[in-house]
């Protein structure tokens, strides 16, 4: 196979891909995930969608592009809703979706979670506050159970902030995605 066919082959995923590296140095210096990424991102991805299949269905075009951008939103809608996660982190799993669909999506995201999840209780054992972490992780789920307001979580959340370790999440959702697409063999 000749390197332009390498290149060309899911040349789209490999767009991604690039897209999600460089979100993720950024949310790693910076600890935010700017617009100026984001909304490209969605917007070219739906315009992808639709002019490689037309309006589609649930699995290309538009279509497929409209409804993954929107399982890409929900897959982290509600930590950001409860003030667990910032919004350039939502929109960048959105972006996944408009360009590569509900299906592909929606794996990213699980083995994002679990790369995330890894990547923080590495975070706390480095920083060695394993129990103040724990002790935030029981309160914060008792939180969740006990108050059912959304926006009163999130104003709870915006209140520990400045005492809890950080993880810049673009970062497990580009390794997640990234490692998701390998498997799969799109790259």
């Amino acid at each position: 196979m000749e390197w332009q066919d390498i290149l060309l082959n899911n040349w789209h995923v490999k767009v991604v891909s690039i897209i999600l590296i460089v979100a993720a140095y950024i949310d790693g210096k910076q600890l935010r995930v700017p617009n100026g990424i984001t909304f490209p991102m969605v917007f070219s991805g739906l315009i992808y969608s639709t002019v490689v299949g037309g309006w589609g269905n649930l699995d290309v075009g538009f279509v497929g592009g409209f409804v993954g951008m929107i399982v890409g939103l929900l897959c982290l809608l509600p930590l950001y809703a409860v003030g667990g996660m910032g919004a350039g982190d939502v929109k960048l799993m959105a972006g996944v979706g408009a360009w590569l669909g509900v299906t592909v999506t929606f794996y990213a995201f699980c083995v994002s979670t679990v790369v995330g999840a890894i990547m923080a209780l590495l975070m706390v054992l480095y920083k060695k506050s394993f129990q103040k972490h724990y002790a935030n992780f029981l309160m914060i789920l008792t939180e969740w159970l006990t108050v059912k307001n959304p926006r009163e979580l999130a104003d709870i959340a915006a209140e520990r902030k400045p005492t809890m370790l950080l993880l810049p999440y673009g970062i497990p959702i580009c390794i997640g995605s990234i490692f998701y697409f390998a498997f799969a063999g799109m790259i």
